[in-house]
C-alpha cells in the first residue's frame, strides 16, 4: 500500500510514462498530451485526460491503461476523468514527443500555426530524410489524426500527425 504523502505530481507523471498511445506505441500520453492534469489530495490521486479528437475510439483503452498503472504502483485509490474542457491540440505534444513521432517514422504537426488548413498538410518535412519535397498524397490517413505523403527525394511514403 502506497502512503500518498510521500507521492507527488512529477512521480505520478514518471509512472505514466509507461502509458503509451495504442496507435503509437514509442509515444507516451504524457509527451502526447492527453494527460492534463494530475492531483493528489489526501488518499486519493485524481488524473485529467483530454482526448485528441472527439469520439477518439482509443480513449477507453487508454483510460484503463492508466487505471492499471496507477495500480501497478500501489496506488488503490484513484480517478481518472476524461474532460473536454480544455481542447487537446498538436501544440500539446511535447519535443521529446515529437521526436519520438519522427523516428517511429510519422512527421511530427507543425507548431507555428495559427490556423489550420489544407496548406499546413502540404510541404511536410519527411521523417526519414528531412526534405520538404514532399507531397499530400490524402489527407485522409489510417486514423483520424495522420494524413498520407509522399517524398520526392528519398522515395519513402510516410504518415504526419495532423496539426490541430
Amino acid at each position: 500500500m502506497v502512503d500518498y504523502t510521500e507521492i507527488n505530481k512529477d512521480q505520478i507523471l514518471e509512472w505514466l510514462e509507461e502509458v503509451k498511445d495504442p496507435e503509437i506505441p514509442v509515444l507516451s500520453l504524457v509527451d502526447l498530451g492527453v494527460i492534463k492534469n494530475v492531483k493528489i489530495e489526501k488518499n486519493l490521486v485524481e488524473v485529467d485526460m483530454t482526448p485528441t479528437f472527439v469520439g477518439c475510439p482509443a480513449m477507453d483503452y487508454m483510460q484503463k491503461d492508466v487505471e492499471k498503472t496507477l495500480e501497478k504502483y500501489g496506488i488503490d485509490n484513484y480517478q481518472v476523468n476524461i474532460s473536454f474542457k480544455e481542447p487537446w491540440t498538436s501544440k500539446n505534444i511535447s519535443e521529446k514527443g515529437r521526436k519520438a513521432l519522427k523516428e517511429f517514422g510519422l512527421a511530427p504537426p507543425r507548431e507555428d500555426f495559427v490556423i489550420v488548413d489544407i496548406d499546413l498538410l502540404e510541404h511536410v518535412a519527411c521523417p526519414y530524410c528531412d526534405s520538404t519535397n514532399t507531397e499530400l498524397k490524402t489527407p485522409f490517413g489510417p486514423t483520424l489524426c495522420r494524413s498520407l505523403h509522399y517524398c520526392h527525394d528519398c522515395q519513402q511514403a510516410f504518415e504526419q500527425f495532423k496539426p490541430v
